[in-house]
C-alpha cells in the first residue's frame, strides 16, 4: 500500500525524492503518514482538499480486503 501512495504522490509533486510514507498501526485502524516537501503541500492537498480526497478514495478501494479502516495523514 505504501508503494501505491508513493507512486501516486510522486507523480504530482516537484520534489519526488522527498516523498515518504510511514505505516502506523493503531488498533483496528491503519494510518499512513505522508510527508512531502513544504512547497509541494498545496499540490498534494489540492483545491478544497480534492486531490487528498481522491488519494484517500483510491487507497480505501485498494485496501477493502484488509478488513481495517485505512486513513492517510499528510504531515
Amino acid at each position: 500500500m505504501t508503494e501505491l501512495i508513493e507512486s501516486i504522490v510522486k507523480a504530482l509533486v516537484d520534489h519526488p525524492d522527498e516523498v515518504s510514507v510511514k505505516e502506523v498501526q493503531e488498533g483496528h485502524r491503519l494510518v499512513y503518514q505522508l510527508t512531502v516537501n513544504q512547497t509541494d503541500m498545496g499540490k498534494v492537498i489540492g483545491k478544497q482538499g480534492r486531490v487528498a480526497k481522491a488519494i484517500r478514495t483510491v487507497v480505501n478501494a485498494a485496501g477493502t480486503n484488509q478488513n481495517k479502516r485505512i486513513s492517510i495523514e499528510i504531515v
